[in-house]
């Protein structure tokens, strides 16, 4: 059986998935202040709605809720249909604590007790 359907009921079956995305989706983008909501993140870059999408060049931090995933340099954005894609030039995982310049023992005391 096969159904067709109108194009304007095709492009608010497409508005509603795009909006359950956002929703559902706890991905964001920070740039300074600004907070805005990322679809999908991959190796070389991530996508947002274009509707609402700013056009984003520089240092970024992107979050999943509360929790920093990547600092990263954004080069290059792109419309592709209702999504804008951008391009990293480079990406760091974000860490939660400082690099340690030593070598670290793998049998060392995790702490001291005391008596």
């Amino acid at each position: 059986m096969e159904t067709h359907f109108s194009a304007d009921v095709m492009a608010g079956l497409q508005k509603a998935r795009m909006k359950d995305a956002i929703k559902k989706n706890r991905l964001r983008v920070h740039d300074g202040e600004a907070e805005h909501a990322v679809l999908k993140i991959w190796e070389s870059g991530f996508s947002m709605v274009a509707g609402n999408a700013p056009h984003l060049r520089g240092f970024v931090d992107l979050f999943d809720g509360g929790r920093h995933l990547l600092q990263c340099l954004v080069i290059h954005s792109e419309p592709d249909g209702s999504v804008m894609n951008y391009e990293f030039k480079r990406r760091t995982v974000a860490t939660d604590n400082a690099p340690k310049d030593y070598v670290v023992d793998a049998n060392a005391p995790v702490a001291l007790i005391g008596k």
